[in-house]
């Protein structure tokens, strides 16, 4: 490791004043901070860390990511690799943790506490309450990532309560996820030891969780964007926020990051201190990361940024060492083993027929929400050839269908789903909170099929079929989630998807992350597994035709 000095105006988020500053690095810890006269116009500051993410919703390995997160500012992620567990069970969790060994960028991985999530949907693994104390007990692992299973800690399950207790008892924090919690259920969820949430999508959601104690994680990732939304309580209780992306297609971090955040809320006004320490401080504190804050004896972590407009980041080190500069990483990229857990077979059209039993039926839609992981029930009209439901394209109501990837011979589930606007054609993807099922959205069953059949071939990506006889792919080798392949060339590819999808006829802003959450259960209000049609509200399942 190198030393070195730097100089320029030092943003101090503890003394919460700027000043010029010249910080001396020594074999990549800073030796020391010196306030001087002058200094050039270029502003320093900790490193950003992202309180909240899935690395695998990237469809990168940690190393990758790594490559495009860096450019960005970011230093660090809390991780929680709950994807590749729902898959690969501790085999995927220790897959992260080795691989992102192999760049000095920070990820702190988290023991995931809800594998599988519901017992309403087929995955590829469990881990109990014991395989969790395990993991929890590793040194590579610093929480215990988001608890799901709400509905468990207020009825105190005790397969739940001895997985949070596992966490108390070697002092690492509990995650929560509990979307739409309020009041006496807040208080209740939160006093089972649990601190942070990234779910609310009100306001007054989020006040009532700080009122209960817990840390407010204000998310913008791909699909799920609830800035707007929370951005006041940066300024009503500014030291109980964080920033996080919690899913993040690599078209979007090609673009940016938390980097992002800091912009949106300083262009609001907030005061620059509360965002920096939302964005670079509260993480590492929360967590209690080996992440540096520019404080004499800290790992040499940190951003140089010349533009306190834009946020675009000149430089970034970590422990040190220059790793990215002007937009380029200085970061290597490594490829990467392939682990997956495919036993999915060919499907025939007729798997995915829905029968009506009479002309004139009612069926429940679900409605999907441009933004938000939230879906809303809908009753509406069937549309019904030959005693079969159809798709009906014209009102936008399209079928909807989930195929067990971990049983050949499951039967597949299917339903109907409204504002995926495609006029003809399907989507497929093997990324489908939390089980990683395929899932799969079409104008007819032929076209369904098609995707559907183009990914088990491949054993896993993310698919567009036209038609039966024109399909393109990009295949996600690692657990139908991830591939090694370089971040910028996955993110062109992704990018090319996302425009024949739009061709297609769909507006969504990112339709296939979009749909990987049509089958996340624990996500009100009606959601589709491999089982069934899924009603969030009650945790039953509701039949299509009403």
């Amino acid at each position: 490791m190198s030393s070195f000095s730097i100089s320029g105006q030092l943003i101090d988020l503890f003394n919460r004043r700027t000043y010029p500053a010249k910080i001396e690095i020594n074999k990549g810890i800073v030796a020391s901070v010196t306030e001087i006269t002058e200094a050039p116009e270029q502003y320093i500051l900790p490193g950003f860390t992202d309180a909240h993410v899935h690395i695998e919703s990237s469809m990168l390995v940690p190393t990758a990511f790594a490559r495009l997160a860096v450019v960005h500012g970011t230093v660090a992620t809390v991780s929680d690799p709950h994807e590749i567990a729902n898959v690969c069970g501790k085999e995927g969790v220790q897959y992260m943790i080795a691989n992102s060994k192999k760049t000095p960028f920070k990820f702190f991985f988290g023991a995931p506490s809800c594998v599988p999530a519901t017992s309403f949907e087929t995955a590829g693994a469990h881990l109990g309450a014991n395989d969790v104390a395990n993991l929890l007990a590793l040194p590579d692992i610093w929480y215990l990532s988001e608890m799901m299973n709400y509905p468990g800690v207020l009825n105190k399950d005790p397969e739940v309560m001895a997985k949070i207790e596992a966490a108390k008892t070697v002092g690492k924090p509990v995650d929560g996820h509990a979307p739409g919690l309020k009041g006496a259920d807040a208080m209740a969820y939160a006093s089972a030891g649990i601190s942070t949430d990234h779910e609310c999508f009100t306001l007054e959601e989020a006040l009532d969780k700080v009122k209960a104690g817990m840390h407010i994680l204000i998310r913008e990732g791909s699909a799920a964007k609830n800035f707007e939304a929370l951005a006041d309580i940066i300024k009503l209780h500014p030291d109980r926020v964080m920033f996080c992306s919690d899913d993040k297609h690599p078209d979007e971090l090609v673009l940016h990051h938390i980097n992002r955040l800091v912009k949106r809320a300083l262009d609001k006004g907030h005061d620059l201190y509360d965002v920096l320490r939302a964005a670079c401080v509260h993480p590492v504190l929360h967590y209690k990361l080996p992440v540096g804050l520019l404080r004499e004896g800290d790992p040499a972590d940190f951003i140089v940024v010349k533009d306190r407009e834009e946020w675009l980041v000149h430089q970034a080190y970590i422990n040190g060492e220059l790793v990215a500069e002007d937009g380029e990483t200085e970061l290597s990229h490594v490829q990467a083993p392939v682990i997956n857990n495919f036993s999915a077979k060919p499907k025939q059209p007729s798997d995915f027929v829905i029968k009506s039993g009479k002309e004139h039926t009612e069926i429940r839609v679900i409605e999907a929400l441009e933004g938000q992981l939230i879906t809303n029930e809908l009753i509406k009209p069937g549309k019904v050839e030959n005693g079969v439901l159809v798709s009906d394209v014209a009102n936008d109501i399209l079928k909807i269908a989930v195929v067990n990837r971990y049983e050949p011979n499951a039967p597949v589930s299917a339903a109907f789903i409204k504002h995926f606007g495609l006029q003809k054609g399907a989507l497929a993807s093997t990324v489908a909170h939390d089980c990683h099922n395929i899932i799969a959205v079409g104008a007819d069953d032929v076209s369904i099929c098609a995707a559907v059949n183009a990914l088990v071939a491949c054993k896993g990506g993310v698919a567009v079929a036209a038609d039966a006889e024109t399909v393109e792919v990009m295949p996600l080798p690692i657990g139908g989630l991830m591939t090694s392949d370089d971040g910028y060339t996955v993110a062109k590819q992704y990018s090319k998807l996302d425009k024949k999808a739009k061709e297609l006829g769909t507006k969504l802003k990112a339709p296939f992350m979009t749909l990987s959450f049509m089958a996340l259960l624990v996500i009100p209000s009606l959601k589709l597994s491999d089982k069934g049609l899924f009603d969030g509200k009650d945790f039953k399942f509701s039949p299509v035709i009403v």
